[in-house]
């Protein structure tokens, strides 16, 4: 999912986010994150099952 990164390059752009948002705020960043991969996702599905359509025609 994150290509090459590796665990010292995530544990890094944590510690980023953590700078700039908060502690405060990161429950909700990754709530916020959470629903917005979920959509994508969703939104492929959708698109995939839309041409799956097409082509039956």
């Amino acid at each position: 999912m994150f290509g090459k990164l590796g665990t010292q390059e995530l544990l890094v752009i944590f510690a980023i986010v953590l700078v700039v948002f908060g502690p405060k705020q990161l429950p909700k960043l990754g709530k916020t994150f959470g629903k917005t991969i979920k959509s994508f996702k969703d939104g492929i599905e959708e698109s995939n099952i839309e041409d799956s359509d097409i082509e039956d025609i």
